[in-house]
């Protein structure tokens, strides 16, 4: 019979990832004392927080883990709390050594893109939650930030609200925060903090101004760990208000994806928020037309909207030097909109649907764009 030895026990216990870093907990010095006696691993994990609310699927993974070691007959685990010193080595680790410092700046190879809209009601925030979900579902780490603070609705769209109105909080680590994650995509939003546990009433709306606006997007930018991330999107609130300022002030680098309805009304203002993005340094990279032409069973179509407002704003965002294109019309789509009021977004629970596959469509163009590293600082070092 193999003896079990009690290396292969840590190895094997180190490898467990933590749920909300997403990094295995012995990289994060997460693992304490293991031995072995008579077949029984005895071991000694810390977690970061008291109460943390990912204790049973690490204290079950780490069960798993030593268990499967040949040889092993019994598990015995401890699990206790990291001091206050051993949690601000681990934010300072996470950090990489810098102190809260937004990582997403010019320099970052991160992506980050910016889905933004003249006026309201145009399915922006739709569009943005199934587009963080369709690039997650290729692979990529993608984060997702709520930009729009007065009209907050990525945490439902998600799937993140319960039936009680509660709302998962970020895991706190000091001043660090962890955001929940929906389908594979990070995601942090106001919401989070309006809706603080379940059976309690919302507390209202938000009715900040711009220096409050301005410290919030800051930050869900600084201070919430994403981690390495591929793709960062934000969903911003329509029009060209504060938020748009400070995200162009805050992320010059970023590009920017302009959302429109076929109808006059909504393209004339899209191209404004357009052209404000671009007066911050940022670049578009193209417009989405939603709520298109819609095919009727019998084969004809409506065009409830109109038509002709998508490649409008990207006519008009246009320079000579620089072509915006159309990337989508996403047709009008009942199931779109059933799927975002029950928190499961149209490309996992309908992929078939046309409005569906319009989405996924400029997923597969956005994934396949390679990131650009010209002047961009690269994290390694010559030896």
């Amino acid at each position: 019979m193999t003896l079990p030895d009690a290396d292969e026990v840590r190895r094997a216990v180190g490898a467990v990832s933590d749920p909300e870093l997403r990094r295995p907990i012995g990289e994060l010095d997460m693992v304490r004392e293991i031995s072995v006696s008579d077949g029984v691993a005895h071991v000694a994990i810390a977690l970061t927080i008291v109460g943390c609310p990912a204790a049973d699927r690490i204290s079950s993974d780490v069960r798993a883990a030593a268990a499967s070691v040949p040889g092993v007959t019994d598990v015995a685990l401890e699990v206790g709390v990291m001091s206050p010193q051993e949690r601000q080595a681990l934010t300072e680790r996470l950090r990489g050594g810098r102190s809260r410092e937004m990582p997403f700046g010019p320099g970052t190879l991160t992506r980050v893109i910016a889905v933004t809209s003249g006026k309201g009601g145009v399915g922006k925030s739709t569009v943005t939650a199934n587009l963080a979900v369709a690039l997650a579902a290729r692979g990529l780490a993608v984060g997702l930030i709520d930009a729009d603070v007065h009209g907050f609705s990525i945490p439902g769209q998600l799937g993140l609200v319960g039936a009680d109105g509660s709302v998962p909080q970020p895991t706190r680590i000091d001043d660090l925060m962890l955001p929940p994650v929906a389908h594979g995509v990070k995601v942090i939003s106001i919401g989070m903090f309006l809706r603080r546990s379940a059976g309690q009433e919302p507390l209202g709306a938000v009715a900040w101004r711009g220096p409050m606006l301005h410290r919030t997007v800051q930050q869900f930018l600084t201070d919430v760990y994403f981690g390495d991330l591929d793709v960062l999107l934000l969903d911003m609130p329509p029009g060209t208000g504060d938020v748009a300022i400070s995200v162009g002030q805050l992320l010059p680098n970023a590009d920017v994806l302009v959302v429109t309805t076929p109808q006059t009304a909504a393209s004339d203002v899209a191209v404004r928020s357009g052209l404000v993005a671009r007066q911050t340094g940022q670049r578009v990279v193209g417009v989405i037309e939603n709520m298109s032409a819609m095919t009727l069973p019998d084969g004809s179509t409506l065009e409830l909207f109109g038509s002709g407002g998508g490649h409008a704003v990207a006519e008009a965002l246009s320079e000579p030097e620089s072509t915006v294109r159309l990337l989508a019309s996403v047709p009008l789509s009942p199931v779109l909109r059933q799927d975002a009021d029950a928190g499961l977004p149209a490309v996992l629970a309908h992929p078939d649907d046309p409005a569906a596959r319009a989405i996924e469509a400029v997923a597969t163009m956005l994934a396949g764009e390679p990131r650009g590293l010209s002047g961009r600082a690269l994290p390694i070092r010559p030896r």
